[in-house]
């Protein structure tokens, strides 16, 4: 039951604290409990959260040009749904990846 809330904190994390949290879960998953899964996917969390913060960063300055309006909008509700999915595969115990970053870090 450790895992699977420390998975789901992870994955919610992105909701209050999109870069801390996986930081400090990576290192907790790194010296404490050796978990090769738990450090993956905290690693993959806070790739994916700066990903979405660079694309949303760049959208909203491209709405000067009306192409960032609905960037703006798909890459906040990508953002949104995409850490509710992952909750839910990790209360099914399922794994899951990230994605677009989920190749990334292996």
């Amino acid at each position: 039951m450790e895992k699977t809330g420390l998975k789901i904190l992870v994955h919610a994390s992105a909701f209050f604290a999109p870069f801390l949290v996986p930081v400090i879960v990576f290192f907790v998953a790194m010296f404490v409990t050796d978990d090769h899964e738990l450090k993956k996917l905290s690693i993959q969390a806070l790739l994916f959260q700066l990903l979405m913060g660079a694309l949303i960063f760049v959208s909203s300055m491209l709405t000067v040009v009306l192409i960032g309006f609905p960037l703006l909008v798909v890459f906040g509700a990508i953002g949104i749904i995409v850490p509710i999915i992952a909750i839910i595969k990790a209360l099914n115990n399922e794994p899951y990846d990230y994605p677009v970053v989920g190749s990334w870090y292996q």
